[in-house]
């Protein structure tokens, strides 16, 4: 079986409950740990959802959150649906099995 998996990014929710309002007070806290990001970066971690990120930004934004990934980057997995194949003795199309248009036989006219 196929598994679905996904995350979501709250770092906004997370800066916001410990008191921090914008991306600029977040910068010179991570140039504090070593993490040397322009405005335009931070602005980007903090509104978007990074599909890439270093582990040493990572431990950086948990350390200054005081939090753990799994609060930061919480997990979802879920069972994929699997599609049904159409099999002996089944419609190809989709519906009640009831009658079906017949084709047009198109002639040149004599």
């Amino acid at each position: 079986m196929r598994r679905q998996v996904g995350y979501s990014w709250k770092l906004r929710e997370l800066m916001a409950a410990r008191g921090l309002r914008t991306t600029t007070q977040l910068g010179p806290l991570l140039a504090e740990r070593g993490i040397d990001l322009s405005a335009s970066q931070v602005h980007r971690l903090v509104t978007g959802t990074p599909e890439r990120l270093s582990l040493q930004v990572l431990a950086a934004l948990c350390d200054i959150l005081d939090t753990t990934p799994n609060e930061l980057i919480p997990l979802t997995a879920a069972n994929a649906e699997q599609r049904r194949m159409a099999g002996p003795g089944s419609s190809a199309v989709p519906g009640d099995g009831g009658p079906r248009p017949t084709r047009v036989q198109l002639r040149p006219a004599p």
